[in-house]
């Protein structure tokens, strides 16, 4: 019967080594799990970053060119308003200009006829 203990004994100590040793094993193969896991997140979050990033730029991109499209509009329209306003202004003095030009024209006209009918008098009167 000692020897039936001796052997169980024997067979214990034997499968406690075998289960420290499956333990072992199963640890180190969790630890491995878990390094590639996070490992795969990693790389999974980095690629993320950079298509959040890419998006970013895209969309700053898109309102850059809107914006530039915007002020292109912008002076566009005020070089529109500038030249309505030259030719409005232009408009405006050549009017001006021929007013004053006909009302001399008529001032000319009104002294010539006072300057002929004088002459006239002077003549009748010799």
């Amino acid at each position: 019967e000692r020897e039936h203990e001796r052997e169980m004994a024997r067979l214990v100590s034997t499968q406690k080594q075998e289960l420290v040793c499956l333990r072992a094993e199963l640890n180190a193969e969790q630890q491995e799990l878990f390094d590639e896991l996070r490992e795969r997140m990693d790389v999974a979050q980095q690629a993320e970053l950079h298509q959040a990033q890419m998006e970013m730029n895209l969309e700053l991109e898109a309102l850059r060119l809107s914006l530039t499209n915007l002020h292109t509009a912008q002076l566009e329209l005020s070089q529109s308003n500038l030249q309505r306003e030259k030719e409005a202004a232009l408009s405006e003095l050549q009017e001006s200009l021929n007013n004053k030009r006909a009302q001399e024209c008529a001032m000319l006209q009104t002294r010539m006829q006072f300057e002929l009918e004088r002459l006239r008098e002077q003549h009748w009167e010799q």
